[in-house]
């Protein structure tokens, strides 16, 4: 292990995050759960917009659309529209904030609620955020976050339940 390598620590990987400009990528995710035999996928694109503004485009297996943007979460799906204010349900806050401070390099927004361990070097890391606000706890056993350099390529949320989501994640080249 080089020095650069031993020195690689949370506060270098929220610098790197923080440094990315947000852009567009494409996304699959699987949901694991126990009532089903085999996983559900879905696909499409997203959109982040740092610091605070984030959009799911679901394509396949249905048309879905959902934003972000600050502490309003938007949903259409069937010409059917729902707009959720976050700040009456500071858990739910506090599960998005968890991928957006990610996004965003906001190490202090990610210490409000979770306990953070970083393993690995800039080229290839996994960080791993377990709750440590019980309203958290209760719902979500951990998420892990990994990428290399300043792009996140992964995401697994593993619930208390044993339920699982995992997102992969890859970056569209902008011209």
């Amino acid at each position: 292990m080089t020095a650069a390598q031993a020195a690689y620590n949370i506060e270098q990987l929220m610098t790197d995050l923080a440094s990315h400009k947000g852009g567009r990528a494409r996304f699959v995710e699987k949901r694991h759960m126990a009532l089903l035999d085999k996983p559900v996928q879905a696909s499409g694109e997203m959109v982040y917009s740092p610091p605070d503004r984030l959009e799911k485009r679901t394509l396949l297996p249905k048309v879905e659309t959902m934003v972000l943007d600050k502490d309003m979460l938007s949903m259409e799906r069937d010409k059917r529209k729902l707009s959720i204010s976050l700040a009456s349900r500071p858990e739910a806050l506090a599960f998005v904030d968890s991928i957006r401070s990610t996004l965003s390099g906001n190490r202090k927004s990610l210490e409000k609620n979770y306990t953070l361990d970083l393993q690995g070097e800039s080229s290839q890391w996994v960080l791993t955020l377990v709750p440590s606000e019980p309203a958290i706890a209760a719902l979500l056993q951990r998420i892990t976050v990994s990428g290399g350099e300043r792009q996140v390529r992964h995401i697994e949320y593993l619930q208390v339940d044993g339920d699982r989501s995992e997102i992969s994640i890859e970056p569209i080249e902008t011209p």
